[in-house]
């Protein structure tokens, strides 16, 4: 089992993280409009899938926006996602307060699929580690990063740099 900190003291991951390279595993999440989303959805893009504790805190607002920004200047064969356990109607209000139009939120709050196939899901919090899955328009895997203290950001540049190679 994986684990992280938070501030520190140590957490149990749920699951375990996929492997660059292989295919991206799949999951059921729901948009904002309550609808269904799979890895199938992505298909034939680039896909950063951000994964965040939650929307409505300091960080995660920090991350999400940076990566909307980010997103003008990518490719359109480019799709961002962010993933939590908030609610879709949170996630909605979170964006449409924040400005975000760039970045999709996804919500992981009812079955936990994506925490728990991504080797994610916090199991003291029930809420997603901070991490950052870059899959390519094939489907395969092309970079993966866990942040081990969930109060820290992710390392945007590496980021961006495996999104670049991945197109």
């Amino acid at each position: 089992m994986n684990s992280v900190t938070f501030m520190g003291n140590p957490l149990t991951l749920v699951g375990e993280l996929p492997v660059v390279g292989q295919k991206a595993p799949d999951f059921t999440v729901l948009a904002n409009d309550l609808s269904p989303r799979t890895v199938k959805d992505f298909a034939g893009k680039v896909a950063v899938l951000v994964t965040v504790p939650s929307l409505d805190t300091l960080v995660c607002d920090m991350e999400v926006r940076r990566f909307n920004k980010e997103a003008a200047a990518l490719s359109d064969k480019v799709r961002i996602a962010a993933v939590s356990c908030d609610l879709p109607f949170a996630q909605a209000r979170w964006c449409g307060a924040a400005g975000v139009a760039a970045v999709s939120s996804l919500s992981d709050h009812r079955d936990v699929s994506f925490g728990t196939n991504y080797g994610v899901l916090i199991k003291e919090l029930r809420l997603l580690a901070r991490a950052v899955f870059v899959v390519g328009a094939d489907g395969v895997l092309r970079y993966v990063q866990l942040v081990p203290e969930v109060t820290h950001e992710p390392d945007y540049d590496a980021v961006l740099e495996a999104v670049r190679k991945a197109l």
